[in-house]
């Protein structure tokens, strides 16, 4: 009975067990894990320059305009005028005597009407001390002073009278007129009208604080037109003249003026024309590309590509510069690969 027990117990055992190992056969198998592909380490591109001797030309561009070196000034001298009419406008021409404005000067018509008539009375006074002269000499003598001195009045107050009428003293065009109206009250010394000649022309150009040490003497590149002229710096601001009028001063200061060697047969005043300006040049020196200098806390450097991956850093003195490259003093070779920024 006692064995019948332990065979029956043995047989559950063994259906259990083979219960179970059935079960585990209809789990699905684990994958194996993949090997992770090799990956090549990306090679990072640059942009590349090669320090190379050279040629390097410092230089200042721009559009410069024609202006002209004759220019007459309709200005008014004199105290307490009004405008009476202004003769022309802006791109007139005129010639030399022509009338430009006129004005209005209060009472000043009358002035002279009455010291005329004082010099008449004047006159006929001598006339009449001048057949006593024997018998009175001395009313002679003072009726001579007399006439002398309201002679001076009268041509001191026609002079002054003629001046409201203001003419051109040159042949030319006019440049300038002031936003003056009839009866508007006209200071002292005031330009009122510009009347510059076009025939004698020169070329100006407005340069930035930092260009304003060009020197008197630079050759001068022009292109006028798709045609190109040579010209010279006659000043610049180093060389302009001390003047007191501040106006003129602060011009003075801000820009260059070139003489060409011939003028364009059609240029005119204001015209526009590309100016070059050549600073300074020098040859055979080691240049690279502008993007190629660095600059980091008063530190300038370059980075070069050495063995076709290395990378250094390399501190260099720069000289002048050009519009797209930069001279290398001190620090680089011939030949070195440079990295742009």
């Amino acid at each position: 009975m006692s064995r019948d027990r332990n065979r029956l117990t043995v047989l559950k055992l063994f259906l259990l067990f083979s219960v179970v190992l059935s079960g585990c056969s209809l789990l699905p198998k684990e994958e194996e894990a993949l090997t992770p592909p090799l990956v090549e380490p990306v090679q990072e591109n640059y942009s590349t320059a090669k320090a190379e001797k050279g040629t390097i030309t410092q230089e200042i561009k721009g559009n410069g305009r024609f202006e002209s070196t004759a220019q007459d000034e309709a200005i008014y001298k004199d105290k307490n005028g009004r405008i009476s009419k202004i003769h022309v406008v802006s791109g007139d021409v005129v010639k030399k005597g022509d009338i430009l404005v006129e004005l209005l000067l209060d009472g000043l018509d009358i002035q002279v009407q009455e010291q005329a008539l004082a010099m008449e009375k004047a006159e006929y006074a001598l006339r009449e001390a001048k057949l006593n002269e024997e018998n009175d000499e001395k009313t002679f003598e003072l009726a001579v002073l007399q006439y002398k001195l309201e002679q001076k009045k009268y041509d001191r107050l026609s002079k002054q009278y003629d001046s409201r009428i203001i003419r051109s003293e040159v042949n030319g065009k006019v440049t300038f007129v002031d936003t003056l109206k009839e009866g508007d009250l006209i200071e002292p010394y005031r330009s009122i009208v510009s009347v510059a000649d076009p025939t004698k022309l020169r070329v100006v150009l407005e340069v930035n604080s930092s260009d304003n040490n060009v020197a008197v003497g630079s050759d001068v590149l022009l292109n006028y037109k798709s045609k190109t002229f040579n010209g010279v710096v006659v000043q610049s601001p180093l060389s302009a003249p001390i003047t007191q009028n501040q106006e003129q001063a602060n011009r003075n200061n801000r820009f260059v003026y070139i003489k060409m060697d011939e003028l364009p047969p059609d240029a005119d005043i204001g015209t526009l024309i590309d100016v070059r300006i050549i600073t300074e040049q020098r040859d055979d020196v080691i240049k690279i590309p502008k993007g190629g200098l660095r600059s980091f806390g008063g530190r300038n450097f370059v980075r070069v590509l050495e063995e076709g991956s290395k990378l250094r850093e390399i501190d260099v003195e720069p000289g002048i510069k050009s519009s797209t490259e930069v001279e290398i003093v001190k620090g680089l070779e011939e030949g070195q690969v440079v990295i742009l920024q």
